[in-house]
């Protein structure tokens, strides 16, 4: 039987990168998280981690420990929070990004209210690399995140303790100014905007859009890096440049905007709903989930 502490010392190294950080912040001795992982490693009969002057690396072994380790410590703070809330009124946390916030989750959490009434809800906004630890360590029982281009950030049979579900695609959009020429078209490509200069309401866009200039043969111009999609389009109606914008952030009030499609190619966002993974279904992250797919299912399409 494996011991769950010698697994929490592990977990530590591997967090902090070298025995004496991880002894520092264990109340340790060096030399104990030394002899704690010497006998992990004995009773597993393989090495957990490559020892070096530059710090500590996990193995292949020492990985599938700590996402195990990651998986249970996941368990226990749910049960810790679990057990807190009997006998308390429903609750519910739930963790977005800003747009998401903005876009989909109000008519979802009015849905969800509606049958609820007497759920005490908390709202974290969050993007999704500070989201997912909320909900794999019980902090929030439901998270609406986004990515862009590759595969999500939670893998079917992975062993990160939390579940993806897709909600929608949420394809790029070209905002311009209402009197910018290009105004009247159905669609733009990268390539037609080769010279415009670009107001950015999100840092991962910067990269993801310099690639496909890039493909396109030009340089992108920056007149702003912001990282709000409102500001953003308020700097394009006052002609400062023109922005991407994922179809769930564009604003609400367009005039003085000409929003138009981005045909191929170009990047997407794909926003998804991650929740923990567990034996027993939590009834109310289960509620919320069907409210956020009705809330998409009636989305209007931008004119």
């Amino acid at each position: 039987m494996i011991d769950v502490r010698r697994v929490a010392v592990l977990r530590e190294v591997a967090r902090l990168g070298s025995f004496n950080r991880a002894a520092a912040s264990l109340r340790l001795t060096p030399s104990a998280v030394s002899q704690q992982i010497s006998t992990l490693e004995r009773e597993l009969g393989s090495p957990v981690v490559l020892r070096s002057t530059r710090g500590v690396v996990l193995t292949d072994a020492g990985r599938v420990l700590v996402e195990a380790g990651d998986a249970i410590a996941a368990e226990l703070s749910h049960a810790e929070q679990t057990i807190a809330r009997l006998g308390a009124p429903d609750s519910m946390t739930v963790a977005t990004f800003t747009s998401g916030g903005q876009r989909l989750l109000p008519a979802a959490l009015t849905r969800f209210t509606a049958d609820r009434p007497g759920v005490e809800l908390t709202v974290l906004e969050n993007e999704p690399h500070d989201a997912l630890p909320l909900v794999r360590s019980g902090a929030a029982d439901v998270a609406l995140v986004y990515h862009f281009d590759g595969p999500p950030p939670v893998r079917p049979g992975d062993r990160s303790g939390l579940t993806w579900t897709p909600l929608l695609d949420d394809p790029m959009w070209i905002v311009l100014p209402a009197s910018h020429p290009f105004a009247g078209r159905e669609s733009v490509t990268i390539a037609d905007l080769r010279d415009e200069r670009w107001v950015h309401g999100c840092l991962e866009i910067v990269d993801m859009l310099g690639h496909y200039a890039a493909l396109a043969g030009f340089e992108i111009r920056t007149a702003c890096r912001g990282t709000d999609y409102v500001f953003a389009q308020s700097l394009v109606r006052a002609e400062v440049g023109i922005s991407m914008i994922p179809q769930v952030a564009l604003t609400a009030t367009p005039g003085g905007l000409a929003m138009i499609p981005l045909a191929p190619p170009g990047p997407c966002r794909y926003i998804g709903i991650v929740t923990p993974s567990r034996r027993r279904p939590n009834p109310l992250t289960e509620a919320l989930v069907r409210a956020l797919h009705e809330t998409v299912a009636a989305l209007p399409v931008p004119a």
